[in-house]
């Protein structure tokens, strides 16, 4: 089963929730109560996400995260690169060194790395922006106005 990390399942929907209309900054409290996420699991999150330059970060009492650059320019793969690594479904695809013997002769790796190239060119395809408009109505927050989508 190829399955994405807690983590990086997390951080997609933090980076959602924050993507929605409306939304500008919120604390790491509020945003760890609005999506269910545990605060600890949701401040390690949001200070890589922060750290890789997906969001700003303000302390203070005003202070908060918010996305650092327009949802549509932020892609389902930066997320998860950001906070799992480079996407790769074997270790010989992803770059690094890895431990396999038989890496420099094998027979499958040529399509192991054509099924890694079209899983991430499909998460690079998806961009944030498009997460957030995909969130069902019954999610919404009731203060959602159409005019916030320009913020997408």
């Amino acid at each position: 089963m190829i399955k994405l990390s807690k983590l990086a399942d997390y951080g997609i929907v933090i980076m959602t929730h924050l993507a929605r209309p409306g939304g500008l900054q919120a604390s790491a409290q509020e945003i760890a109560q609005a999506t269910r996420i545990p605060p600890p699991m949701a401040q390690k999150i949001l200070k890589a996400l922060a750290k890789d330059g997906l969001l700003r970060s303000q302390r203070g009492v005003k202070g908060g995260y918010e996305l650092a650059r327009a949802a549509r320019s932020i892609t389902v793969a930066q997320i998860i690169e950001a906070l799992d690594g480079p996407i790769a479904v074997t270790d010989c695809v992803d770059g690094a060194p890895g431990d396999c013997v038989i890496e420099s002769m094998c027979p499958a790796r040529t399509n192991w790395e054509r099924i890694n190239t079209a899983i991430r060119d499909a998460l690079e395809e998806v961009t944030l922006a498009e997460m957030a408009e995909a969130i069902p109505v019954a999610f919404r927050r009731v203060d959602d106005a159409p005019a916030a989508a320009s913020r997408l």
